[in-house]
């Protein structure tokens, strides 16, 4: 998709010096550093339709091939790491995924002394609670989930998670393709946590989704790109970087905070367990934080970053965006997902697979039907005594 961009003098002035030094360093690139297999989110790094072509520079400054591949939900990644994890060298899970693979001793301790550039990341983004020793991952970006909204047919105001269960929009409404964000909003909704380890807690947003489930255009990820900038749909909960772009594209398009409050993430770039190329890998992940290189990674994906020197690259019209960088009072009002208990994770996938199996108007048609049933029996059994009673 081709997307408009501000382009920051200073992004481009460390573009002309890269190619300055691009030719000297290529040249030290050691007979080891030959690949690295990246798996990475969707939509989620510049190409060549921003400032810079992130992947084609570091082939050029390292003499390193990039095998670079692309999943749409945390889940997809864990099953493909599950059956052929060490096909990959760098990963960028989710906070609360990162914290699953670490339980699962699914990932390699990152050498440091290989991440200068780690220096760069804000202090507020290290050692968080997926990764409390820090030894698993870097960050790449951050952000949250909004609401996303067509002005020109949603009327009513679009401040709660409820606008997502309104039948006047029936048809036109998008809902995530992953359970761990549609619990989230469902259990937001109903004003719990998002890390809820209550079955009976679980049990409700599970109905809450059944009974959306009638109201729903379908669940998608990326799809949601097309579906809402093309007006198919009207009203999604999305990530906030992916908002920005979709808003971009179609001025249409606003974003919104529900009042219930809302998930707020960090993406880290991880190296599985067993990977072929460690080293390439911790080199990959030290040039993703390079100030210039990750300014223009958030720039072009609309994600916010953590990483104060590329912060300090951004043009203001970014960083004063309150979609982007929403202000303190938003942020006390966010959630991060945490890894859950594994009994708990198999409860949800349980749940889910019982919601996405299930037809849609089916749970509004069964009590009927079941009424349906009742009455016909009564009749037949009245039928059946009349006929048996005796005639005078």
């Amino acid at each position: 998709m081709k997307k408009k961009r501000i382009i920051s003098a200073k992004i481009v002035s460390a573009v002309i010096l890269i190619a300055v030094v691009s030719g000297i360093i290529s040249g030290c690139a050691g007979e080891n550093r030959q690949v690295v297999n990246v798996f990475n989110w969707g939509e989620y790094i510049s190409d060549s339709s921003g400032v810079i072509n992130v992947i084609r520079e570091f082939e050029a400054e390292t003499g390193i091939k990039v095998n670079y591949t692309t999943y749409a939900t945390n889940e997809e990644l864990y099953s493909k790491l599950k059956s052929s994890g060490a096909n990959y060298d760098v990963i960028i899970p989710s906070d609360y995924m990162i914290g699953r693979l670490i339980r699962e001793d699914m990932l390699e301790k990152i050498n440091f002394g290989n991440i200068p550039n780690f220096e760069y990341i804000m202090e507020e983004y290290k050692n968080l609670e997926f990764d409390p020793s820090g030894e698993y991952s870097v960050p790449y970006t951050w952000g949250t989930v909004v609401l996303i909204y067509n002005t020109e047919y949603i009327t009513k105001p679009v401040d709660s998670w409820d606008i997502l269960w309104d039948e006047d929009y029936k048809g036109k409404i998008i809902m995530f393709h992953n359970s761990r964000d549609a619990f989230g909003i469902a259990l937001k909704k109903l004003g719990y946590s998002l890390n809820t380890t209550n079955i009976s807690e679980l049990e409700q947003a599970k109905e809450e989704l059944l009974r959306q489930k009638d109201l729903l255009q379908g669940y998608y990820m990326d799809e949601i790109f097309n579906k809402m900038g093309g007006e198919e749909a009207w009203l999604a909960p999305y990530y906030a970087g992916d908002a920005l772009t979709m808003i971009e594209d179609n001025p249409n398009l606003a974003a919104a905070y529900p009042k219930e409050g809302t998930n707020r993430f960090v993406d880290s770039m991880c190296i599985p367990k067993g990977a072929k190329n460690k080293e390439n890998a911790e080199i990959f992940i030290n040039f993703m934080s390079r100030p210039d290189i990750a300014a223009a990674n958030s720039e072009y994906i609309g994600y916010s970053t953590p990483n104060s020197g590329a912060y300090e690259l951004l043009d203001e019209e970014i960083t004063s965006n309150e979609t982007a960088y929403p202000d303190e009072e938003i942020l006390a009002n966010t959630e991060m997902f945490l890894n859950l208990p594994e009994d708990i994770n198999i409860k949800i996938d349980e749940l889910w697979t019982d919601i996405r199996g299930a037809s849609s108007g089916s749970i509004f048609l069964f009590p009927v039907i079941t009424g349906i049933l009742v009455i016909a029996c009564v009749i037949i059994i009245f039928i059946k005594k009349k006929k048996k009673t005796p005639q005078y």
